[in-house]
């Protein structure tokens, strides 16, 4: 088969599948599969054996499993004999290769963010409403359209093959959202199931809804709750303010010391990769940043280097009275969440060692403070001059009619680097549905139908050549 006559057959399988497809993804994400603590965690559960049903049903893998793992260093305290502590469960399904052919690994994650507010959704969070070619709701776009993509392109080569010759894994994990703290525990435990030639995580964005895009760098990610303390107790405002440190204050002096006057990172240590990068208009990131007119932008040099490759500091929570209930108290301590972007080529360990030296060094008014809850999570760089990337990229310009480009991700997916380390011959490819409009994470989270058909689309011509009896021998001699 043609490689055009290939893209037409694709096209018109995903046209008659389509209202399956965007039905498939709506009651996904109808599945509220929070895997943060504070959520009821058989919602969980519940979707994972919603991925697994589905993946039965293909009839392609020749075991479909639902596994956890411990989690290292946690034990359930509840419990009358303590007992270690499990990840939520993820999905592996599996294939074998034919003898020569090489075996494709497809990861995604069925659990999705906490909604936040929700009377800031312009639509209930989980009900996946569609408005103007977009389907609104939480994990539409982080990460249930990864799994959509990844069933879809697996019934199309299903249907287009004559016989399946190349090996398939499927991993969808349950916890990602939560910092996968049983990852590296999973890939050990169940190495033999998830062993692959290539990874696909399809848990990335694109540059535009027309114009595709592979993932070569993300930023690695410390995080740790920092909390400052200057009282033992809470004290009359009145009778101690102007005299007394309150912890609010020292938080205050100790956060604006990350900073230089620009909003760059000030803290000695935290190093930004040295890269070339495109062009790209400030008013564009104000606008997909939805900025408010009268702010600025903080840091130093091109707009896609600070978001790149160089480091950055965010307070993404804080434990204090809440306004509407506030005393006149001087508060004794604060907590805080903190999360430092590492710059590729870093590592989030040295990152971590410099911001608690910088904490040591700078703690205002001689207040106690205290670092915890650490969790690392390393860059990824690629190059992105492997053969699967290449053909990746030849997958792009079939489906979407347009150069695809290479590009940096300012978020972090640390699990990448356990993969590499795990299996350190493959070659991981970093795609995804998302696009500057997608606000994963956020309110009114939404996906682009577009794009998800053309991903589905790319990756089905992907899967199709590594199939392709014709081309997977020069293929495989490029991959030794």
């Amino acid at each position: 088969m043609s490689e055009l006559s290939r893209a037409k057959s694709v096209d018109a399988l995903i046209q008659r599948g389509w209202t399956g497809i965007v039905d498939l993804l709506r009651s996904l994400v109808r599945i509220p599969s929070v895997s943060w603590p504070a959520f009821d965690a058989a919602h969980v559960e519940r979707s994972a054996e919603e991925v697994a049903r589905l993946l039965e049903e293909l009839d392609v893998f020749e075991s479909v499993e639902i596994l956890r793992a411990e989690i290292p260093g946690l034990v359930d305290v509840h419990s009358a004999s303590p007992e270690p502590s499990w990840g939520h469960p993820a999905i592996v399904a599996r294939r074998e290769a034919r003898e020569g052919w090489p075996t494709v690994l497809l990861y995604a994650h069925h659990d999705v963010q906490p909604p936040g507010n929700e009377s800031d959704w312009e639509t209930p969070a989980f009900d996946a409403t569609e408005r103007h070619g977009r389907i609104y709701g939480r994990g539409t776009a982080d990460d249930k359209a990864g799994v959509v993509t990844h069933l879809s392109s697996l019934e199309i080569l299903k249907e287009l093959s004559v016989d399946i010759a190349v090996g398939l894994v499927v991993f969808i994990e349950g916890e990602e959202e939560y910092g996968s703290p049983s990852f590296d525990n999973f890939l050990e435990t169940y190495r033999d199931r998830l062993e692959s030639d290539v990874i696909i995580v399809a848990d990335s964005g694109n540059w535009s809804t027309s114009v595709p895009a592979l993932t070569v760098s993300l930023r690695g990610n410390v995080t740790f709750a920092l909390t400052v303390r200057t009282l033992e107790h809470g004290v009359h405002s009145g009778m101690f303010g102007g005299a007394i440190p309150d912890a609010m204050m020292a938080a205050a002096r100790l956060i604006d010391s990350f900073y230089t006057p620009d909003g760059s990172v000030a803290v000695i240590g935290l190093t930004p990769q040295s890269r070339a990068v495109p062009a790209y208009d400030d008013a564009l990131l104000r606008h997909e940043a939805s900025l408010v007119p009268s702010a600025t932008l903080i840091g130093d040099g091109d707009v896609l280097h600070r978001l790149w490759s160089q480091p950055a500091i965010t307070v993404t929570g804080i434990d204090a009275p809440p306004v509407s209930s506030a005393s006149n108290t001087l508060l004794p301590s604060v907590r805080l969440r903190v999360s430092v972007r590492v710059a590729p080529g870093q590592k989030a360990q040295d990152e971590l060692d410099a911001v608690r030296a910088h904490v040591e060094e700078h703690v205002p008014f001689g207040a106690q403070v205290l670092i915890d809850e650490i969790n690392l999570g390393e860059a990824f760089l690629d190059d992105g001059g492997g053969p699967a990337a290449q053909a990746i990229r030849g997958a792009m310009r079939e489906a979407w009619g347009v150069e695809p480009v290479d590009m940096g991700v300012g978020g972090s997916i640390p699990f990448i680097a356990s993969f590499k380390q795990v299996f350190p011959e493959a070659e991981v490819l970093v795609t995804g549905v998302e696009d500057p409009d997608s606000r994963a994470h956020g309110t009114n989270e939404s996906l682009d139908l577009g794009v998800l058909r053309k991903a589905i689309c790319t990756q089905s011509l992907l899967l199709l050549q590594l199939n392709d009896p014709d081309g997977i021998k020069s293929h495989l001699e490029l991959m030794s």
